[in-house]
C-alpha cells in the first residue's frame, strides 16, 4: 500500500511521488521524482491518489518490461557535490575533528537534516 505523509509525498515500492492539490479543478496531481522517465498520477481524493501512484508505477514497470527497457531506479546512492575550496576545507576539518571520514560525516549530517525536514 502506498505510504502518505504530510509533506505531499507518496511512496510506492522504491518510487517517490510528490503531489499538489489544485483547488480550481479540485484534483490532486503528482510526478514520480528521481527518475529520468516521466511518470505522473492524479486523483480527486487521497484514496484515488494512492491508487493512482500504484497504477502508474505498475504501468511504468510493465511498459519497461514490454519494451525491453530497464526501469530507472530512483537513486544510485551517490552524490557529486561542489563546495568551493573554503567550505571543502571546513567540512573536512569538522569531519576529522569528530573522528569520522568526510563521507561518513557528510552522510550523518545529511541524514539528520533530511529526517528533520521530512518530519515537519
Amino acid at each position: 500500500m502506498p505510504e502518505l505523509n504530510q509533506m505531499n509525498i507518496l511512496r510506492y515500492k522504491e518510487y517517490v511521488g510528490v503531489f499538489n492539490f489544485d483547488p480550481d479543478i479540485k484534483l490532486f496531481h503528482g510526478d514520480i521524482v528521481g527518475i529520468q522517465d516521466v511518470v505522473t498520477f492524479q486523483g480527486e481524493s487521497v484514496s484515488e491518489l494512492e491508487q493512482a501512484i500504484k497504477d502508474s508505477v505498475e504501468e511504468y514497470l510493465s511498459l519497461c518490461k514490454i519494451n525491453g527497457k530497464k526501469p530507472d531506479k530512483p537513486y544510485s546512492g551517490e552524490i557529486k557535490l561542489r563546495l568551493g575550496p573554503g567550505l571543502h576545507r571546513d567540512v573536512a576539518t569538522a569531519a576529522a575533528s569528530s573522528g569520522l571520514s568526510l563521507n561518513a560525516w557528510m552522510k550523518k549530517i545529511l541524514e539528520q537534516q533530511a529526517h528533520q525536514a521530512l518530519e515537519q
